[in-house]
């Protein structure tokens, strides 16, 4: 199952640190600002959901979440 990590943007002010807390799904932009390492909306695996929220926690402008588990394949 995956969870679908989402960034409130007018909350996001671009400290990067979600980009350092988990680089496998994150990088920055030219400002700061996340981006997704993959093309569509963040999905956060199981191996990843850990530090996703430790991201979400620790972000200073609670501009983090982490939504409910998407259904998988049937």
């Amino acid at each position: 199952m995956t969870r679908p990590l989402v960034v409130d943007w007018t909350a996001c002010r671009g400290r990067g640190l979600c980009a350092d807390l988990l680089p496998e799904l994150l990088t920055q932009d030219h400002w700061g600002f996340p981006e997704n390492r993959s093309r569509g909306p963040i999905l956060v695996p199981d191996e990843l959901e850990g530090p996703a929220r430790r991201a979400v926690r620790m972000c200073p402008a609670l501009a983090l979440r982490l939504d409910a588990e998407l259904p998988g394949p049937r």
